[in-house]
């Protein structure tokens, strides 16, 4: 088969797809189709060699297929196609982004349940209003932190014996939100979960959309082991789609100068220590002093408003 340039590309997948898409989509949507196989590039960043095409195409040739849409992020369409926009614009109302609808807090529902249903992770939000102000506050707290107990797997006698001998019986986690993951922001996002997560057993960096790209993936994964930080893909439409794509490295030893920061800056994180000692030293988890659980079907209604 003919192999095609960029521009040819993008006409191709715009002509298709029959609405506006940012460079960043017209990509994706080629790795969906197969398509990058006719463009046969080896290069690391190939929808922004899109862009510049499409870019330099619309400046310099009059009769240039593309169109910019004055939109953020930018979008392009094609001439031809020009008189659709109007009923393309009225669709797009009528069924909102999922991706842009709503805000990075709303995520915390689909996580706790995500935690709770399938890592048997109790979590508790901090929220970073409640601490003092840091220059560096970002990169220390995260979103959520969350405590796997052992007490309803173990002997209560082998419990006891544990914590005689000073042997760790639970398993601290923390949990970095993002609204998407893409070439843009992924390293200040997994850099930032590093950070935030350097005092748990376990830390993850969690989204509910992850760009489709082979290499974007690939450098996940490859961040993932060098560092540690497990992703999660996790699924508003339905909760318990949400999945693991690479777990966490596990440490055995928590960083306690960390941990004393944090419960100095935050209210919340000095609540949810306190929460983990009473429980722990009880054997009784109190579920109702941790983020409520809300059923899948609640989450997505609430998501939907």
């Amino acid at each position: 088969m003919k192999k095609l340039t960029f521009k040819e590309l993008a006409k191709k997948i715009l002509e298709e797809e029959k609405k506006p898409l940012t460079v960043e989509e017209i990509w994706g949507k080629a790795l969906e189709k197969g398509y990058n196989e006719l463009v046969g590039t080896t290069g690391k960043t190939p929808w922004r060699t899109i862009g510049a095409q499409i870019y330099v195409d619309i400046r310099d040739n009059p009769n240039s297929p593309f169109i910019k849409i004055d939109s953020k992020p930018r979008k392009f369409f094609l001439k031809s196609l020009q008189s659709n926009l109007n009923e393309i614009k009225i669709e797009e109302k009528k069924s909102e982004n999922k991706f842009s609808s709503f805000k990075e807090k709303d995520l915390h529902s689909v996580l706790s349940y995500f935690a709770y249903a399938y890592m048997n992770v109790h979590t508790k939000t901090i929220r970073h209003q409640k601490s003092k102000k840091g220059k560096y506050s970002q990169w220390l707290h995260p979103d959520l932190v969350g405590v796997y107990f052992p007490l309803e797997e173990w002997k209560t006698d082998v419990i006891d014996f544990a914590k005689e001998i000073g042997s760790t019986l639970i398993t601290l986690y923390s949990f970095e939100l993002k609204k998407e993951i893409s070439f843009n922001n992924l390293r200040e996002a997994f850099f930032q979960a590093v950070s935030n997560s350097s005092w748990a057993n376990e830390g993850y960096l969690a989204s509910a959309h992850i760009f489709q790209d082979d290499e974007l993936f690939s450098e996940l994964k490859r961040l993932s082991t060098a560092f540690g930080i497990g992703i999660i893909k996790l699924d508003i439409e339905n909760p318990d789609n949400s999945e693991i794509l690479f777990s966490a490295k596990r440490k055995n030893q928590l960083d306690w100068e960390t941990i004393n920061k944090l419960a100095s800056e935050n209210p919340d994180f000095k609540t949810f220590l306190n929460r983990v000692r009473i429980d722990l030293s009880s054997k009784e988890i109190r579920k109702e002093k941790y983020d409520k659980v809300y059923e899948p079907e609640e989450i997505v209604k609430k998501l939907k408003k």
